[in-house]
């Protein structure tokens, strides 16, 4: 699909977006997926069910059912085996061997221990971490807590790039932050959670390799709709969710990614699940790690939260991971164009970066009473979410959403707005 052309749209209202959706390679895919409203576009906060990944739950259940703890060894994807098998699933979308990726633990438990584990091993590298000021907090949670576990005043070691506009995070300004503090590890999302910006990932492991720093990242809001080539790039290690862009379902089981060049390195949180496998039922007293990113497992797998993930990945896998991302481009340039064409009269306006190489996959669009009009829009159908203090994140996710929904969604923004009907929102405390 190729990518957006604002003078396609120009006098020709819903038309348009009704010739890119007959032209859509990926429309096969809706059908597929079970959406709970009208239109749904908070999919980088929870992704919608799909026919797969409920067969791929259902198959797990009736493994159990009829295996019983035989399924460790005989479920058609063994569970012993399960992290190691679906991390070779993923490793495609992340650009990395698949020893290199396992599905464990959650995306804040595998910060702990990826970070605790590169601070207990940082030889003479400094105890510093660079992180930047628009992170999503839990990122600072935990790594304030392993600094704090090893001695380490975290006002002092955990250096914050600051922003430039309260937006985006400016690469350039990483880059300095590295040389002005003693820094041992970078630590940044791929994709900044509230406006989205696409940090240049390989720029920044350079920049933090130069300087015998290690790079890490958190990929939550790019993996199932971003491409990467960790390997290819020297990152050193990366954490995510599943439930977001590959739709595994809430709470599903995470993932992480180290290079096959820290195989062997200690786990900061070392349990038997991460024990080399040929051994693991010998039940040694001391710890062997798998010499692989399995070692950073903690405890035992729980199949049900990665079932889901199993039957995604092949849809992904059918979809195409390129073709998932060329889509997704299309989506959110055609949704920042009608925000500047229709709503900028209405206060409207468009934080997210506009270069297609800088955005992830949604886009956050700025309104002073953003919350308000995101719940007036949910009492509408058209499911959004709300970040403060205004933003109205809007996550076209390509494998269910079609051009016409973002038309749809800019109209009803644009009611909602000329009428004021956002003032008598009553907006609460919901989960997005």
């Amino acid at each position: 699909m190729d990518d957006f052309d604002p003078d396609r749209t120009h006098d020709d209202g819903v038309a348009y977006a009704r010739r890119r959706d007959a032209d859509d390679p990926l429309s096969g895919f809706q059908d597929r997926f079970d959406v709970p409203d009208d239109i749904y576009l908070d999919g980088n906060s929870l992704g919608p069910i799909s026919d797969a990944a409920e067969q791929a739950l259902e198959r797990a259940v009736e493994e159990w059912r009829e295996l019983g703890i035989r399924g460790w060894t005989d479920a058609g994807r063994p569970w012993f085996w399960y992290g190691e098998s679906l991390g070779d699933d993923l490793a495609p979308l992340v650009g990395a061997d698949g020893e290199e990726v396992v599905v464990a633990n959650s995306t804040t438990v595998n910060i702990h221990t990826l970070v605790g584990t590169f601070l207990d091993a940082r030889g003479d590298r400094p105890p510093g971490i660079l992180v930047n000021e628009l992170d999503f907090p839990t990122d600072h949670y935990a790594i304030r807590a392993q600094l704090r576990q090893r001695g380490y005043d975290p006002d002092e070691h955990l250096h914050v790039v600051e922003s430039r506009d309260g937006r985006t995070i400016a690469e350039a300004d990483i880059v300095a932050a590295v040389d002005d503090h003693e820094v041992g590890i970078v630590f940044m999302p791929s994709v900044l959670y509230r406006s989205g910006q696409l940090l240049d990932i390989e720029r920044i492991t350079s920049a933090a390799h130069e300087r015998n720093a290690l790079a890490g990242f958190d990929l939550a809001h790019s993996v199932g709709v971003v491409p990467h080539d960790l390997s290819d790039v020297g990152v050193d290690f990366a954490v995510w969710c599943h439930y977001k862009y590959l739709n595994a379902g809430p709470g599903a089981i995470a993932g992480l990614y180290v290079n096959d060049r820290h195989f062997g390195t200690t786990p900061a949180l070392a349990g038997w699940w991460g024990h080399e496998k040929e051994t693991q039922f010998e039940l040694r007293e001391r710890f062997t790690p798998a010499d692989s990113a399995g070692a950073w497992q903690i405890g035992t797998v729980p199949v049900f939260s990665a079932a889901p993930l199993a039957g995604v990945l092949e849809l992904v896998d059918e979809a195409g991971i390129d073709a998932i991302r060329a889509k997704s481009l299309a989506l959110t340039s055609y949704l920042i164009a009608l925000v500047d064409d229709r709503l900028a009269d209405l206060d409207c306006s468009i934080a997210t970066p506009r270069a297609p190489d800088e955005r992830g996959g949604h886009v956050a669009i700025e309104h002073p009473e953003a919350e308000r009009v995101s719940e007036t829009l949910r009492e509408r159908g058209i499911v959004v979410d709300f970040r403060p203090p205004n933003i109205v994140r809007v996550c076209p996710a390509p494998l269910y959403t079609r051009f016409v929904d973002v038309w749809e969604f800019t109209e009803q923004l644009r009611e909602v707005l000329t009428n004021r009907d956002y003032e008598n929102a009553d907006v609460g405390d919901e989960v997005t």
